[in-house]
């Protein structure tokens, strides 16, 4: 009877064995799929790259616009203190007009 078991034993111990190892076509395969999973890595890795550029490349837009805005609200500032002082201007001018006008209507 332990003959028996001893000789199962080693039938299932030698099945396990042969189908536990690799063979140089599965190696291959496995070669492939590590090629294939590192070309995808460096893609991703160009991506991220790209993506970093355009991001610093769209910043420095940003900066840009924000300054011409700067730029522009400092011109309207100085264009509506012009004309505040243009229309203040105006009025004096027509206050003094019209005194002078009453005053060759009296005579």
């Amino acid at each position: 009877m332990k003959s028996r078991y001893f000789a199962l034993m080693v039938l299932v111990l030698l099945a396990a064995f042969f189908t536990g190892c690799a063979t140089s076509g599965d190696l291959q395969k496995l070669q492939a799929q590590v090629n294939e999973v590192s070309a995808k890595a460096d893609q991703a890795a160009a991506k991220a790259d790209q993506a970093t550029r355009d991001a610093a490349a769209a910043t420095t837009a940003a900066q840009a616009a924000q300054d011409q805005c700067a730029k522009a609200t400092e011109s309207c500032n100085a264009a509506a203190a012009r004309a505040e002082a243009a229309a203040q201007s105006a009025e004096e001018s027509a206050k003094k007009t019209e005194a002078i006008f009453m005053k060759s209507m009296r005579k």
